[in-house]
């Protein structure tokens, strides 16, 4: 019996698409030989890659466990069960749905369970810290439903509950939302939880960015607070570019519909897979010390820059981000963060609140310390880090400067390798 040629088409990345294949080994050496300050972004860890590339990308499975519209889900199943299972222990929740693409879907979701297009939904302002599907008027939950936006005080910049409760009781949303992107303190659930039962709204805690820290002890947790808790199952959590929705059993129906066959078919099972195992190390002590150590340095790497001369919002942080306001500087966020690049310094331009500047070109800059902590490193090197990001601020167009930055930044790379990133 003849052995089967292989095919062509199963050759390996680099002879099949050399120009793809270059692309992701200079990803690659980025991700390696730069310090990742984006506060959303992490390594995920190297069993999550293992899984996110395996053979559950194969198999279509529309529906839930047990209840599919297609044969051969007697694996996929049990991983499905095994993900939702850990989150339940993981977060002391009732149910868990762990098939939405990712956050803004699972948001869009929460949406469709509970809302009709016109009813009236609250949620923080893009400016003051919050997301997109919040309510911000260029998004769909902006678009389809009357959005009530609250906000920050002018004195600290801190989530401003009076007014919260003022339009709470004037508006009486359907969802009031507790989430942030862009708002470097601890969000005060039940502060939230108490507005929303006066009020007879259904609180929703979208706990994308923190969800990591909320895993390992470093943030309060909206769960028994929120009736529904959204996130993405990155960033902190450090799993696969995917979504959850944690719940109480009164709400799983609805939730459930409004993913599947509401929203989306068939679920990335690979995905799934990659949640599944995030949650299990999730519950390890190492991973509770990695959540402590990332609200650490960011206290640390905030110390720093104050004492650089940059302003930060709120005055520094409890959580894993930092949120710069450059407006004393006369240097723009744009202009700062492609600086940083160059340096070897990534992080993104953002909004500050009661920005005057445009959100393509605002005034700040926003830090995180996720991706930096996974890689082992601690409160010397966010001491280091500081005085660079300061030294960038002072002279963003001293290109010998920052080419010397840059080659700071890799030789400190070098001693603390990427988690799941080949060496060079």
């Amino acid at each position: 019996m003849s052995t089967p040629s292989p095919s062509p088409l199963d050759a390996p990345l680099s002879e099949l698409d050399p120009d793809l294949g270059r692309l992701i080994t200079q990803e690659e050496a980025r991700q390696r030989d730069k310090l990742r300050l984006v506060p959303s972004e992490n390594y995920a860890f190297p069993a999550v890659q293992e899984v996110a590339g395996s053979v559950l990308n194969n198999k279509y499975s529309e529906g839930y466990a047990g209840r599919r519209y297609y044969e051969g889900q007697q694996n996929i199943d049990e991983v499905e069960r095994l993900a939702i299972e850990r989150l339940k222990t993981l977060f002391g929740c009732e149910h868990a749905n762990v098939q939405p693409y990712s956050g803004s879907p699972a948001n869009l979701a929460v949406y469709f369970a509970f809302c009709s297009p016109g009813d009236t939904v609250m949620g923080l302002s893009l400016d003051a810290g919050g997301h997109l599907t919040h309510g911000h008027k260029v998004s769909i939950s902006g678009k389809y439903f009357e959005a009530v936006q609250y906000g920050v005080t002018r004195d600290d910049h801190r989530i401003d509950f009076d007014q919260v409760a003022a339009l709470a009781r004037e508006h009486k949303p359907k969802l009031l939302w507790a989430g942030i992107t862009a708002y470097p303190r601890e969000v005060d659930f039940d502060r939230f939880a108490e507005i929303a039962r006066e009020v007879g709204s259904v609180l929703v805690a979208d706990m994308s960015h923190i969800s990591g820290l909320v895993a390992g002890g470093a943030h309060m947790s909206p769960v028994g607070r929120a009736e529904i808790v959204t996130s993405t199952t990155h960033k902190t959590f450090r799993g696969p570019r995917g979504g959850m929705i944690l719940m109480d059993k009164v709400h799983k129906k609805a939730i459930d519909r409004a993913v599947f066959p509401g929203l989306q078919g068939g679920p990335h099972n690979a995905t799934t897979a990659g949640i599944a195992i995030a949650a299990k190390l999730a519950t390890r002590d190492t991973f509770k010390d990695y959540a402590a150590a990332v609200v650490t340095n960011a206290k640390t790497l905030a110390e720093g820059l104050l004492s650089a001369g940059i302003d930060l919002v709120t005055g520094g942080t409890d959580n894993h981000l930092i949120l710069c306001d450059l407006t004393s500087k006369d240097v723009p966020g744009k202009v700062a963060a492609q600086a940083l690049d160059r340096a070897g310094i990534v992080c993104n331009y953002n909004s500050v609140p009661f920005d005057t500047r445009k959100p393509f070109d605002p005034s700040g800059i926003r830090l995180g310390t996720p991706a930096m902590t996974a890689r082992g490193m601690g409160t010397a090197e966010m001491t280091r880090l500081a005085g660079w990001i300061g030294e960038v601020v002072a002279a963003p167009d001293d290109e010998a400067q920052l080419s010397r930055i840059a080659g700071e930044v890799k030789d400190l790379c070098d001693q603390f390798p990427a988690p799941g990133v080949p060496s060079a």
